[in-house]
């Protein structure tokens, strides 16, 4: 823990009383355990932390539609507003020299207060609390991008590999949008039994020799016609092309490591389409928003373990032994777990 200087905003910023901050998979592998030092993910020496909520503090000249006392989540990359990718709302992929991710390049949410620009922050209604808003700008974002990029809907079955925070999120938002079996994959048994307890699944599976048979059981011998890659694992990959159903689609959102598979009989003579999804955009994070009171979900079921800001040392360390859940930093009225959400009921 440091001391910083408390900020200000400047032209169109914002000054946010942090409310809520959670632990990403990407700060463990690419902070916590060492960074990269290269591309998007170029951590900087800043303040961690790119799934921030809170509360507006303080109002910068410029600002047009934020006020004092407004709630906010906060998409985590500001961009140059310019290029290609941000004028269609993928800040994540901007191509300026200035593009900045929250927590990597500029500070993030781990702290009493953050340095937001406006048009990076999005209203969260009354409905959800300031735990479902930092979920939402990364996990969840994540997982209803890929959802919606395979248009998952009633007449599929959902195959999720990997059930960390983002594949429960897939899980989760799979259910809501519909799909008519959600079977979930995983090698650590503490996460499938999360998945089960919150009602998130249908069916788990071990990930080991025999899943792939046991997918098949679970569908009649056809294989799911929406399947998502969380793991990123080159195992998980491979057993997302082979489960998918023919003319299926699938999604790659896990990060890091590789793929090797067989192109011809994998993938081209199946007929598969196979979508790379990276985080989503300013405007389908909005619509996740507007969404999720309508479906009655909450993202803050998936947290397992909640600490105060001068706890993160531990917070970390739990987060990295991947047997939880969601854990996230919680500051002011936050502090205070609902009961029900714990309970997982």
């Amino acid at each position: 823990m440091v001391e910083v200087p408390d900020p200000r905003p400047g032209y169109g910023q914002v000054v946010l009383s942090m409310r809520a901050s959670s632990i990403c998979g990407s700060d463990i592998r690419a902070i916590y355990r060492g960074h990269v030092g290269v591309g998007a993910e170029r951590y900087q020496g800043v303040v961690a932390g790119h799934e921030p909520a809170g509360v507006v503090a303080s109002v910068g000249p410029g600002c047009r539609r934020l006020r004092e006392g407004d709630r906010v989540a906060v998409y985590h990359i500001a961009g140059c507003g310019v290029c290609d990718e941000c004028r269609h709302g993928y800040m994540i992929g901007c191509t300026g020299p200035g593009r900045a991710g929250y927590g990597w390049q500029r500070d993030g949410g781990h702290a009493d207060y953050l340095l937001a620009e406006e048009n990076n922050c999005l209203l969260l209604p009354d409905a959800l609390s300031f735990v479902d808003g930092a979920l939402i700008a990364c996990g969840f974002g994540t997982a209803h991008e890929a959802l919606g990029r395979m248009g998952v809907s009633g007449r599929d079955r959902l195959l999720v590999v990997g059930l960390g925070p983002v594949g429960l999120a897939a899980a989760m938002l799979g259910r809501a949008m519909g799909a008519r079996l959600v079977i979930g994959v995983d090698v650590v048994e503490e996460r499938m039994a999360l998945a089960r307890k919150l009602r998130l699944v249908d069916e788990t599976v071990q990930g080991a020799e025999g899943a792939l048979d046991r997918i098949l059981q679970l569908t009649g011998g056809h294989g799911a016609e929406a399947a998502i890659d969380c793991s990123g694992s080159e195992v998980g990959r491979l057993l997302v092309l082979q489960a998918a159903r023919e003319w299926g689609r699938c999604a790659f959102v896990g990060e890091g490591g590789r793929a090797a598979f067989d192109v011809s009989p994998l993938l081209i003579h199946k007929q598969l389409t196979l979508y790379g999804s990276w985080v989503t955009s300013l405007r389908h994070m909005e619509d996740l928003i507007e969404r999720l009171p309508d479906w009655g979900v909450h993202p803050e079921a998936v947290v397992t373990h909640r600490f105060p800001l001068e706890e993160a040392a531990e917070a970390y360390r739990l987060a990295d032994a991947g047997r939880a859940g969601k854990v996230c930093l919680v500051m002011g009225d936050e502090r205070a777990a609902p009961a029900a959400l714990l309970s997982g009921s």
